[in-house]
């Protein structure tokens, strides 16, 4: 494997230090595609997780008082109680921007018909006569919606969490986002209009890692507000910190994944567009400086335009600063491949979140693919497109976590509850069966239980 870092040389450009892992001629198992990849480095997962068992036992043991002292430290804003008045919920709304408004209902109405189509059926299996199991779905009673704050803002997030625990059934959804000292410490406004506009109106001021924490352990009121009572699933994106504080709340309540930094990856060949292909990539180096953007690719006529390209766009747009330092960083760059046979084996072992195919015969291409977030197929379906008015969901698995892990859907918010219904005569029919069972695994009472209906 060779790893190199090359510059875009343009004068108009800026410097895109977009490192490339050069795979050819080498055949790897598994694990080395995995190992060779991009993968941010820095911080582990084991310094997070010392960070957040502080934060989770802080918020245990303190409550609201607690959530106020962090809220203090981390968003420099004075809280006695972290739940937003129903008035500025309202006030949200009534300000919002006709053309956001305009663009959340778009996406809001999409987002149901895709999610109003997830919901799995009931099924109940005749087995025999007097002899019936049946599967039903149940929603769970309780959400907690997490909807970072930090360098942008997402409305989007919103819609992404809401509208599928709104299909499933759902009856009670507390939303957090993290309070914003330039808006008197409440979330973001265009946050609140769109918890508004979709009907939720338990939304608390509560960012990071100790929103996941108050969620799955409720919080005692006070008096200066009510409790925040516990929840049986938490969903929502973030950051390290939000994802570790999610692994580590994973049994005492369900989870969506373990969503953090976003990432994308890009499998394009020579037919691809480069500047489309460098416009793709730029758009998700802008959410964070730790944002992964990787193209795999059999061409290093590609790769050295998409190269020339990022340094040209870069440098030309709004957030050029965070974007260089995605694109420059060890999480980030091209990965040569021999063939499109190589390439997907590696997009299989980098599982990205968001996997773009700009190839001859893009869908066919897609169809092979089994580890992603989500795949976005040809010219016209980029990433951005699933970020707002696709349809589909933006909260999705990172970090290689798309290799056993799914997007937040309707299902997230649903259990599969099996109802065993059996008569006498169904029952009797496989008591020698149970018998037979039970006494070799040795466990007599199980065959018991069964003969002594008939005694």
């Amino acid at each position: 494997m060779t790893i190199s870092s090359e510059n875009s040389a343009s004068p108009a450009a800026a410097v895109v230090n977009f490192r490339t892992v050069d795979l050819r001629g080498q055949s790897l198992t598994l694990a080395g595609l995995r190992a060779a990849v991009p993968r941010a480095q820095g911080q582990t997962v084991a310094d997070a997780e010392e960070k957040v068992l502080d934060i989770i036992a802080a918020v245990r043991r303190g409550g609201f008082g607690a959530l106020g002292e962090l809220a203090l430290r981390f968003d420099g804003v004075q809280q006695r109680h972290p739940l937003v008045p129903q008035e500025a919920l309202a006030a949200a709304l009534e300000e919002l921007e006709p053309s956001v408004r305009s663009a959340l209902e778009e996406s809001i109405s999409r987002a149901r018909r895709f999610a109003d189509g997830q919901r799995p059926r009931n099924i109940e299996v005749r087995l025999g006569d007097g002899a019936v199991v049946a599967q039903n779905w149940v929603p769970v009673a309780r959400v907690g919606l997490y909807v970072p704050g930090g360098l942008a803002v997402y409305p989007s997030s919103v819609i992404m969490n809401v509208v599928p625990a709104l299909a499933a059934g759902v009856r009670s959804i507390a939303l957090a986002s993290p309070p914003q000292k330039e808006f008197a410490g409440l979330p973001h406004p265009t946050i609140l209009a769109a918890a508004a506009l979709l009907g939720i109106t338990e939304v608390y001021a509560i960012g990071g890692a100790q929103a996941i924490a108050a969620f799955a352990y409720g919080v005692e009121g006070t008096d200066a507000g009510p409790a925040l009572e516990p929840v049986d699933v938490v969903t929502g994106p973030g950051n390290i910190f939000v994802a570790t504080a999610k692994r580590l709340v994973k049994g005492v309540v369900g989870i969506d994944s373990e969503a953090g930094t976003t990432e994308i990856a890009i499998l394009a060949d020579a037919t691809a567009q480069p500047a489309l292909v460098a416009a793709d990539l730029i758009s998700q180096a802008e959410h964070d400086p730790k944002a992964a953007s990787v193209l795999i690719t059999d061409s290093e006529d590609l790769a050295a335009a998409v190269r020339a390209e990022l340094g040209r766009q870069a440098a030309a747009t709004r957030h050029s600063v965070r974007v260089l330092e995605a694109l420059s960083g060890p999480q980030s760059g091209v990965v040569l491949v021999d063939n499109l046979d190589q390439g997907i084996a590696a997009c299989d072992a980098y599982a990205a979140e968001h996997l773009e195919i700009m190839t001859r015969d893009a869908a066919g291409v897609a169809a092979r693919i089994r580890n992603a977030g989500a795949i976005f197929v040809g010219d016209y379906s980029p990433v951005s497109l699933g970020d707002y008015c696709a349809g589909s969901n933006h909260v999705l698995p990172t970090s290689g976590t798309a290799a056993f892990s799914s997007g937040l859907n309707v299902t997230t918010f649903l259990r599969a509850i099996q109802v065993v219904n059996y008569s006498r005569d169904a029952l009797a029919e496989v008591s020698g069966h149970i018998v037979s069972l039970s006494g070799a695994e040795d466990l007599p009472a199980h065959g018991e239980a069964v003969t002594a209906r008939f005694a």
